[in-house]
């Protein structure tokens, strides 16, 4: 039997830069739920990643963040990660030096919650279920990688460290037709394989032609202004935003 994971985000304000970004959300993102926040540009849908992953220089003024009852907002980032949170970056980084294998054996040797099995192998199943050529994985980490080639890294960071809660930044953007497809039915199967809850930031309905979501969330100017099912991604795809922003 799968554990069961719960992440609680209860009246979160947020700052960055300076400026408050968020304004009160609420979410519960349980395990093989898939949740989707679509806005516009600007309405703190990043804040939101950033904070709930504690990332320095987004700063949480009020509010909750818990998974599975433990306060996650006193801890940083690394804590974050070992309590089961995983964010995705909408621009992964450069590491030089450090190869995707070195990063999973180590951080698979400090987890000892991640799966059994051969670590080389585990990592190659993952890398042919995105479509990664496995002579990446002995590379430096995104050094010199294509936009789709360092999302599909982070997929197999994923799929071997198997995170309670996974926070997608716009992973999607930058893929092609067949990058995108692989990289949604991973996430699709991920939600059943180990019961991973996804909370994914979006801008793009067609991402969620392989990933099926469980509710989708309108975000605008920092607060959750609609909450629906599918189909609220199609009509925004169709409609815009004005009708939420002009509501405000």
């Amino acid at each position: 039997m799968r554990a069961e994971h719960v992440l609680e985000v209860r009246g979160l304000y947020a700052s960055a830069g300076g400026r408050e970004v968020l304004h009160g959300i609420d979410l519960t993102v349980r395990s093989g739920e898939v949740h989707v926040i679509m806005g516009p540009n600007g309405s703190g849908k990043s804040t939101l990643a950033h904070a709930l992953m504690g990332r320095p220089g987004t700063e949480v003024t009020a509010g909750s963040i818990t998974m599975d009852g433990q306060e996650l907002n006193v801890l940083p980032a690394w804590q974050r990660a070992r309590a089961g949170l995983f964010l995705a970056l909408q621009h992964p980084v450069e590491v030089p030096g450090v190869s995707l294998h070195s990063l999973l054996a180590a951080a698979a040797a400090e987890d000892g919650a991640a799966p059994a099995g051969p670590l080389g192998d585990r990592m190659l199943a993952e890398a042919k279920a995105v479509g990664l050529d496995p002579q990446l994985l002995r590379r430096p980490l995104n050094v010199d990688l294509s936009g789709g080639e360092r999302k599909r890294t982070e997929m197999v960071q994923l799929g071997v460290l198997r995170p309670a809660v996974c926070i997608l930044d716009e992973v999607d953007s930058g893929l092609d037709v067949d990058a995108l497809g692989e990289v949604a039915r991973r996430l699709q199967h991920a939600t059943t394989e180990w019961g991973v809850g996804l909370l994914a930031i979006t801008h793009f309905n067609r991402f969620l032609v392989q990933l099926e979501a469980d509710l989708v969330h309108v975000m605008v100017a920092g607060r959750i202004v609609a909450t629906g099912d599918a189909a609220l991604a199609l009509q925004l795809e169709q409609t815009g935003y004005s009708g939420y922003t002009e509501a405000r």
